[in-house]
C-alpha cells in the first residue's frame, strides 16, 4: 500500500518490522535519535499526517482538541507526538474506541520525561526502534555476506573490499544519517557539530523540564567520545570533566545528564551478557556506553576523518562503535538482541548475538591484520569453552568482523567478514 512519502526513499531495515506492527498493533510508535529517518519511514505507510514539530499552533490545536488532530485517512502520521504530550491519551483512546489494527504512527526522539508509554500504551502501541542507517542501507555494504544465513550456518566467503584507512574513517565521520550520506565527511561533520550544539543548548532542557549547562553537556559529550565502547564509571567522566581547573559535577548531575542523552537516543548503552558459564567466574555487569551513531563521537572531539586516520587506536574504537550500530539494526530484524561479554579475567567478546529462538553468536571487531585476527578467534574460541553449553547450547557462529580483507571461514566454523560486505 502506497504511502505519502518521498519516491526516492531508501529502504530500511526496520520497514518490515514496521509493516508487521501496523499489521498487528492499533499504532505503532517509531523512536530513535532525531535526524535518522523516522518521518520519511513513517510516510512510507502513513495515509495522512500532521507534524508537530514545525508548527506552535498545531500543537496548541493538538492540546486544546486532541481529537481535531487525531481525524485523517489511516494510518496517520502522528509525527514527534512529545512535542504535544497531551495527544498519547487521546490517541490511546481512540485506538480502543475504533478497534482493529493500523490506526496511527507516530514518532519520537525523544522519551518523555514521565514514561507515560511504558504504563499506558501497552496493548495498544508497538515500539519500534530506528537508528541512523546501516552501511547497508546507506550503500556501503555490497551485502556479500548475510548475517542470518552465518548464523543459520551457511558458508562465509566475500572478497576484499580493497578499502583503505582513509575510506573506513570517511564512512565513520559521514554517519548513517540520511540527509547526509550524499555529503563528504567534512561537511557532514560540520552539520552534526550543529546538531550536538542544539542538543545541548535546547533538546536536553526540553526532555529535562529543567535548563542545563550547555557548556557542561558539550563537554560530557567530549568525554564520552573519549570514552567510547568502554565502561567508563562515573568518577572516569568527572575525572575528565575536572580538567581545567573547574570543579567535578555532582555524581546526581552526572547521572541526571547521562538519562538525558539517552532519552534523546544520543548514546545507547550496550548491556552486559548474563548467561551459564562452566565456572565461577564473575561476569561484568556495566554496561558500555555507545554513541547511537560513531559520527556523533567524531563531531564531539571536533575530530575529523583524517585525524581519526592518525590515530590507529581511536580508529578500532570508533570502527567498533560503526559495527555495534550495524549489529543492533541488523540483529533487531531477526528478534534478537545485542550484548556484550567481559569477566573478571579480561576475556571479552565485543558483541554477543542473543534471543535467536535459544542461539546465540559472539562477535569480536577489529580493523584487520592477521595477528589481531587470530587473537580475536582465540578469544571467541575460550569463550566458547567457558560458557555451559549443556544449559545454553553451542553457539551458532563465532564471528570475527573486520574492516579490511577478504571474508571467509576457518575449519572450526569461524567467520570472518569485512562490515562493508555483512547485511541482516
Amino acid at each position: 500500500m502506497a504511502g505519502i512519502g518521498n519516491p526516492n526513499y531508501l529502504d530500511r531495515v526496520v520497514d518490515g518490522e514496521v509493516a508487521g506492527a501496523l499489521a498487528s498493533s492499533p499504532a505503532v510508535l517509531i523512536e530513535g535519535p532525531r535526524g535518522c529517518g523516522k518521518t520519511w519511514t513513517g510516510q512510507r505507510f502513513a495515509r495522512s499526517e500532521i507534524m508537530l514539530d514545525g508548527s506552535e499552533a498545531l500543537r496548541m490545536v493538538a492540546e486544546v482538541d486532541p481529537n481535531s488532530i487525531l481525524e485523517g485517512e489511516e494510518p496517520r502520521l502522528l509525527d514527534e507526538w512529545q512535542m504535544a504530550r497531551g495527544i498519547w491519551n487521546p490517541m490511546r483512546h481512540a485506538c480502543d474506541r475504533r478497534g482493529g489494527v493500523g490506526h496511527f504512527l507516530l514518532t519520537g526522539s525523544q522519551n518523555p520525561p514521565d514514561d507515560i508509554t511504558e504504563h499506558s500504551g501497552a496493548g495498544r502501541v508497538a515500539r519500534v526502534r530506528m537508528r541512523p542507517m546501516s552501511l547497508w542501507e546507506s550503500g556501503d555494504s555490497n551485502g556479500d555476506v548475510s548475517l542470518a544465513s552465518l548464523i543459520a550456518g551457511e558458508h562465509c566467503r566475500a572478497p576484499d573490499p580493497a578499502h583503505t584507512i582513509g575510506d573506513v574513517a570517511s564512512l565513520i565521520a559521514r554517519g548513517g544519517w540520511p540527509r547526509m550520506i550524499k555529503m563528504s565527511a567534512n561537511t557532514a561533520q560540520a552539520r552534526l557539530r550543529d546538531y550536538l550544539d542544539n542538543i545541548a543548548r535546547i533538546d536536553i532542557s526540553r526532555v529535562a523540564g529543567v535548563r542545563r549547562n550547555p557548556r557542561l553537556v558539550m563537554n560530557l559529550l567530549a568525554s564520552l567520545a573519549r570514552n567510547e565502547a568502554t565502561a567508563a564509571s562515573y568518577s572516569t567522566l568527572r575525572a575528565d570533566l575536572t580538567e581545567g581547573g573547574a570543579g567535578p559535577p555532582a555524581r546526581s548531575t552526572m547521572r541526571a545528564y547521562l538519562d538525558e542523552l539517552e532519552r534523546l537516543f544520543v548514546i545507547e548503552p550496550l548491556p552486559a551478557w548474563s548467561t551459564h558459564l562452566r565456572s565461577s567466574v564473575r561476569l561484568r555487569k556495566t554496561p558500555k556506553r555507545y554513541f547511537t551513531d560513531p559520527a556523533l563521537a567524531v563531531a564531539a572531539l571536533a575530530a575529523s576523518s583524517a585525524a581519526i586516520a592518525r590515530d590507529v587506536q581511536m580508529m578500532g574504537l570508533l570502527f567498533e562503535s560503526m559495527a555495534v550500530r550495524d549489529l543492533r539494526i541488523y540483529a533487531q530484524s531477526s528478534g534478537a538482541r545485542l550484548y556484550y561479554y567481559g569477566d573478571e579475567y579480561n576475556l571479552e567478546a565485543d558483541a554477543v548475538i542473543d534471543g535467536l529462538e535459544g542461539r546465540w553468536a559472539p562477535v569480536e571487531i577489529k580493523l584487520g591484520g592477521g595477528s589481531a585476527i587470530k587473537k580475536a578467534m582465540k578469544s571467541l574460541r575460550a569463550l566458547r569453552s567457558r560458557v555451559d553449553t549443556t544449559r545454553r547450547g553451542d553457539p551458532a557462529r563465532l564471528i570475527v568482523l573486520t574492516a579490511f580483507g577478504p571474508g571467509y571461514e576457518t575449519d572450526d566454523g569461524v567467520a570472518v567478514v569485512p562490515l562493508t560486505a555483512l547485511r541482516p
